[in-house]
């Protein structure tokens, strides 16, 4: 339990007592001496992150959440698959997480999150029409049937790229935002990067078949989990069951929309070395979960234990929020400050994902450098919150300021140094 905040009114009533010791050459504590280490107190900021700590079971040393449960993971026949949450970004179950596989047309959720980009960036518009070149008009594999050297709107090539995993709908795309594909691979490398995607590396920008063309169930998650929390507003390509265009009408391969109707994406994939892929995402009471199937025998099979992930998900775990961005999750005391104590939280809403029933045996725990010395800027990081579940880590974040304290004056500063002498 955090002490008392000190009555700001002593400081007035002491004033003539410190400046006297000060004068009488008593002994003031510098501000460092009881401090952490810097290091020590920036270590603690560092290890903050929005993921799980690797402190339970799970595969590859990632923790998953259905290690503090009894109720095992449905069967899967696939070569690696995963189920996440959303809201809190952890993974409930999985298995081979990182293992490299081959993405097939799930490359496409990056290049539409590259697109999306750049329409958000202004650098590129819906009505824009692009012309087709050869090379797009000439792509392999699934095609949207677009006309070499026509110049065709982006809000079609989208749908071209999402409804019917158009080959050439994606490079038309890619030449479009990057010059070229190779220059718009490149971005999409750099988009990996910047999400933290670590064992995923683009050769091209539909997903074609190649050696070095890799990713894995856990960054397919990462990747899914970004695309639908930055751009909301372009998801309901991913729901739209079917697209004509050339008088060609393609459906939706995803055949979980005409099954659940709170399944709102995402895209498939399949190559004969990849197998049938598939990335589902769906929303229900608030709550979105995301499964990613990779190298399941048959377009049937993928289905349905994408299917089951999701169900498995949602009965047997429950997302709660613990802390709303901006609420205190600590109310820290303050030396040497205008202010006797100041609120310390987090910039984004606290979400966690437990085993169903147990989230009132959540702990939390607000960890930082003691004693807080002013003066202390609004969003400065000075720790972490630590939440725990049976002595398994699930989250850290890094805890804020959340209103600046301007230093005290001189009389305000050496009462509480005399103060620090005696706690």
């Amino acid at each position: 339990m955090m002490p008392a905040p000190k009555p700001a009114f002593l400081r007035h009533l002491m004033g003539s007592m410190v400046l006297a010791a000060a004068v009488a050459g008593a002994p003031l504590l510098s501000a460092a001496a009881d401090a952490p280490p810097a290091a020590d107190a920036a270590g603690a900021a560092d290890g903050a992150g929005a993921g799980a700590a690797a402190s339970g079971a799970g595969s590859a040393g990632l923790f998953t959440v259905d290690s503090l449960s009894n109720i095992p993971a449905p069967s899967v026949d696939a070569k690696a698959w995963l189920v996440m949450d959303a809201n809190s970004g952890q993974v409930i179950a999985a298995h081979n997480p990182q293992d490299a596989v081959e993405p097939a047309s799930l490359t496409k959720i990056m290049a539409a999150y590259v697109v999306f980009d750049a329409l958000e960036n202004g650098r590129l518009k819906l009505d824009q029409k692009v012309h087709v070149s050869e090379k797009a008009w000439k792509t392999e594999g699934s095609r949207m049937f677009i006309d070499p050297n026509s110049d065709v709107p982006v809000d079609d090539l989208l749908q071209g790229l999402i409804v019917q995993s158009g080959n050439d709908a994606t490079v038309a795309l890619a030449e479009a935002v990057g010059g070229s594909e190779s220059a718009f691979v490149a971005l999409m490398n750099q988009q990996a990067q910047e999400l933290g995607l670590k064992h995923t590396h683009f050769v091209n920008a539909p997903g074609l078949p190649d050696p070095d063309h890799t990713t894995t169930v856990q960054d397919l998650a990462l990747m899914t989990r970004a695309l639908v929390q930055r751009f909301p507003q372009y998801m309901h390509y991913y729901s739209q069951k079917e697209y004509t265009y050339n008088k060609i009408r393609q459906g939706n391969r995803n055949r979980l929309l005409w099954v659940d109707d709170t399944i709102d994406g995402l895209k498939t994939g399949h190559t004969k070395s990849a197998g049938y892929c598939l990335v589902t995402t769906a929303l229900r009471d608030g709550r979105r979960v995301i499964s990613v199937v990779v190298g399941a025998g048959s377009e049937a099979s993928r289905a349905e234990s994408s299917l089951k992930l999701l169900n498995w998900g949602y009965k047997n775990f429950d997302t709660v929020r613990l802390l709303e961005a901006g609420q205190s999750a600590v109310t820290a005391e303050v030396w040497e400050g205008e202010a006797d104590s100041v609120g310390l939280g987090l910039d984004h809403d606290l979400w966690v994902t437990v085993p169903r029933g147990q989230a009132d045996s959540v702990h939390t725990e607000a960890r930082y450098p003691q004693p807080l010395l002013a003066p202390l800027s609004a969003d400065a990081v000075i720790g972490t919150l630590q939440v725990e579940l049976a002595g398994h880590t699930l989250a850290q974040q890094p805890l804020q300021v959340l209103a600046a304290v301007p230093e005290a004056g001189i009389v305000g500063r050496l009462f509480d140094k005399i103060r620090l002498l005696f706690h």
